[in-house]
């Protein structure tokens, strides 16, 4: 058990000090290679500021699982670990050719079902796929079908649908870098709590590279947190995005199995609500007001909420308060493994959040004119 602390620590602070020792180097080099991304209408920054935090971040994730798993008896590179790390690698990929080219929104999207459909069946047989909600019968149809039909759909869904809210929710200082390393260490938590006798080499490597992530994101914040020396980019909210909606599946597996009851895939629905909460709300709002969804814009939860209160520092801290209060609660339904609390749990988070989101609907928010859908001439 210590050995096991000892590795815990060493991860942690290793790969905080890799990425906090690393990132002024990276500002230097993307001010040298003009990678900055310059100020516009519906941003907040007024300066020219580096964009390759996210490459930063993802090395000091990336050389950290390796290195744990080369330096571990007992760990190697199965087919799970390198579809995983491929999956990294090539969101990374896809996000640095997007902040430097520009990729038209279908083109990016391909990208992310791509890299879920890596991450998915190298973690998943066809076999367990069908087995996540069993064979679904339809008697008034006479019909019944494997489950894999509606299991791989929803994987994809839910993977692009965060790669995606993480890359919207990244538009103000230091506002996801801290929210994923809460987010990070929350599934550590999960994965110290789910230990057993059978599954503690499977939960030890999942708190390892939590672990990893939490520590980039943490070694990250120092030089994103307002005012912000270097920006995390499509590269690295993407990465975070992919990060944690694979972490949410895995910890779904396994909360399941561990508890029996497939009632526990809405864990990580609740401990990642606060980005689906966002992304939630802003494409109601801009739908709704005839705006262009896919574009960018000062309307997000918070901007919002920064609108109120006048600080980005405040917001920031605002919002991680928010989502610790969230991975408590997670953590605390997870451990007792009551499927009605659960249930009790995310209903009233979504009540909350629901009413959160009218309370910020009323707050005034600035439209670029780039947000406004041109209307038809007749």
């Amino acid at each position: 058990m210590n050995n096991r602390i000892y590795e815990y620590l060493s991860v942690f602070i290793m790969s905080w000090l890799f990425v906090y020792g690393f990132t002024p180097f990276v500002i230097k080099f993307a001010r040298w290679a003009n990678f900055v991304d310059k100020p516009e209408a519906r941003k907040m920054h007024l300066k020219a500021t580096p964009l390759m935090g996210g490459i930063s971040v993802f090395l000091g994730f990336f050389l950290l699982c390796i290195f744990d798993v080369v330096m571990t008896p007992g760990r190697y590179f199965d087919l799970p670990m390198i579809g995983y790390l491929a999956g990294s690698v090539l969101i990374v990929m896809i996000g640095a050719l997007d902040d430097r080219f520009g990729m038209r929104p279908l083109v990016k999207m391909f990208g992310q079902l791509l890299v879920s459909l890596v991450f998915i069946f190298s973690n998943f047989t066809f076999n367990e796929l069908g087995l996540l909600f069993g064979t679904i019968n339809l008697p008034w149809l006479g019909y019944s079908f494997s489950s894999i039909y509606i299991a791989l759909p929803l994987m994809v869904l839910w993977m692009v649908g965060l790669m995606n809210a993480l890359n919207f929710l990244d538009n103000m200082d230091g506002i996801i870098s801290g929210m994923a390393g809460i987010l990070g260490l929350g599934f550590f938590i999960f994965s110290l709590l789910n230990t057993t006798p059978a599954n503690s080499q499977s939960m030890a490597l999942i708190g390892l590279i939590s672990l990893s992530f939490a520590g980039s994101t943490f070694g990250f914040l120092p030089y994103n947190f307002n005012p912000a020396k270097i920006f995390l980019g499509d590269a690295g909210s993407m990465f975070i995005g992919y990060f944690l909606s694979s972490m949410g599946i895995l910890m779904a597996r396994y909360a399941s199995n561990t508890h029996n009851d497939k009632v526990f895939f809405l864990l990580p629905v609740l401990i990642l609500s606060y980005a689906i909460f966002d992304i939630a709300l802003v494409s109601y709002t801009r739908k709704r007001d005839g705006r262009h969804v896919m574009q960018g814009g000062k309307d997000h939860s918070t901007h919002r909420i920064n609108n109120v209160l006048g600080s980005i520092k405040v917001t920031a801290m605002i919002i991680y308060a928010i989502n610790v209060l969230i991975v408590l609660t997670a953590i605390i339904v997870f451990r007792i493994g009551n499927r009605n609390l659960l249930l009790i749990t995310t209903g009233l988070f979504a009540t909350l959040f629901l009413v959160f989101g009218r309370k910020l609907d009323q707050v005034p928010v600035s439209i670029p004119a780039n947000q406004l859908k041109e209307k038809k001439v007749k």
